[in-house]
């Protein structure tokens, strides 16, 4: 990619709600970057711009529409990083990865729809590898925090010689918020896709959909995206508590492993994952996590079939609305933690903890994302030399090791004996 851009980044969508989030936190923390703001609408950007205060006031402004591909390509020739925010993306992704495989410019989302990905990794993995573009997808609260713990750990456990990780396993202790309406659109997005080809729902069922190399991963038997199961089964730390399904499980797993394939399978060829959410120690948390993956299993199932049955307009009408979220003071208190749970090929423990204050899906994600942006644009010199269609671990793990840190959000990890 050519070193000399305009801009450092430009961020598509600031219009949203999730958008304008990032927006206001890249006017207040991403320093001397060079920052534009694109959308459809250039007077609606520019409302946004204009309450983003002084940082922000000679921000230019690029008119770009998904539904023209010439403009996404113009936009995306000005920088070195497109940042957006414009979901669901099935819908409306691919011409901007095209836009920036084509450009050799670096590209972040907050995707949590595997089926896009897998169709982004078909079609541009090649070519964006050969015009030196990274296309980062997932660099949200969907799935950063369940990548860079995994990473963080592999990253320990090599530097201590403690062989390959093994049995490993992301836990929600806390979780304070909602869901936002772009990710309930993205969640029925990528299960409407399910539902109309039989082909993507059968490979939406396979562990590694997301992997490099399908036949280079290794038969390690089933590996469910709705364990149910006793904490202490994990490790000794959860004694008491129980797990139950984590409804972003199945996406969040699958970018971990094809974060994996993509560093030559560096975690270890025996490395088993999956994501669950802690019930309490309570009496009744038995119940509680079986009810939810129980639930969150048949919603899943009945929704990769049905999805597309559901008249139109009626599950919009019933979801939180893209582009809209809680106000100010629900999104300052909500908050979450997650603890990463990993045993190596030698018998060593590890636990990786990442917490943030603010609402995951919000004001967390924006902060993921921002900061993401800026180690893609600021952070060259610290990121892998992987290009393609990649994964936050795989792309900027070292980086963002560094910035989250010191952006405020919580992140340590621990050698457990």
């Amino acid at each position: 990619m050519p070193q000399q851009r305009e801009f450092d980044i430009v961020l598509y969508g600031a219009t949203g709600f999730v958008g304008g989030l990032t927006a206001a936190y890249l006017a207040r923390e991403s320093g001397p970057a060079r920052i534009a703001l694109a959308g459809r609408s250039t007077e609606k950007v520019r409302a946004v711009r204009d309450s983003l205060g002084e940082s922000a006031r000679n921000w230019p402004i690029i008119e770009a529409d998904a539904g023209s591909p010439e403009s996404l390509v113009a936009m995306a020739r000005r920088t070195r990083v497109v940042v957006t925010t414009v979901g669901p993306y099935t819908r409306y992704g691919l011409p901007l990865v095209a836009a920036c495989v084509e450009s050799g410019t670096d590209y972040a989302d907050l995707t949590g729809e595997t089926p896009f990905i897998r169709a982004s990794a078909d079609q541009f993995h090649k070519q964006a590898a050969d015009t030196g573009a990274r296309i980062v997808h997932s660099c949200g609260f969907d799935s950063v925090p369940s990548d860079l713990t995994v990473y963080a750990i592999y990253d320990r456990v090599r530097a201590e010689g403690e062989g390959e990780l093994a049995e490993t396993n992301m836990v929600v202790r806390k979780f304070v918020g909602g869901a936002s309406g772009g990710t309930l659109a993205s969640i029925l997005e990528a299960r409407r896709t399910m539902s109309s080809d039989p082909d993507v729902r059968r490979a939406m069922l396979d562990p590694y959909t997301l992997s490099t190399d399908r036949d280079a991963e290794p038969d390690l038997g089933q590996q469910s995206d709705a364990p149910l199961r006793r904490g202490v089964r994990i490790a000794p730390e959860l004694d008491g508590c129980w797990t139950g399904a984590f409804i972003m499980a199945a996406e969040n797993s699958r970018i971990v492993r094809r974060s994996n394939a993509l560093q030559d399978w560096a975690y270890g060829r025996w490395f088993r994952y999956a994501e669950q959410v802690s019930a309490g120690p309570s009496v009744l948390a038995p119940v509680t996590a079986a009810v939810s993956t129980a639930v969150l299993a048949g919603f899943s199932g009945l929704a990769a079939r049905y999805a597309n049955k559901v008249p139109s307009g009626l599950l919009e009408r019933v979801m939180p609305k893209p582009g809209t979220g809680p106000g100010v003071d629900a999104l300052a208190k909500g908050h979450y933690r997650i603890e990463t749970y990993a045993t190596t090929t030698t018998g060593a423990r590890y636990r990786a903890v990442i917490a943030q204050q603010g609402d995951p899906s919000y004001i967390a994600t924006a902060v993921l994302l921002g900061q993401s942006g800026l180690a893609l644009a600021l952070d060259r010199g610290q990121l892998s030399d992987l290009r393609g269609v990649l994964t936050p671990a795989a792309a900027m793990g070292d980086a963002l090791l560094t910035r989250l840190p010191a952006a405020g959000v919580t992140f340590e990890t621990t050698r457990l004996d």
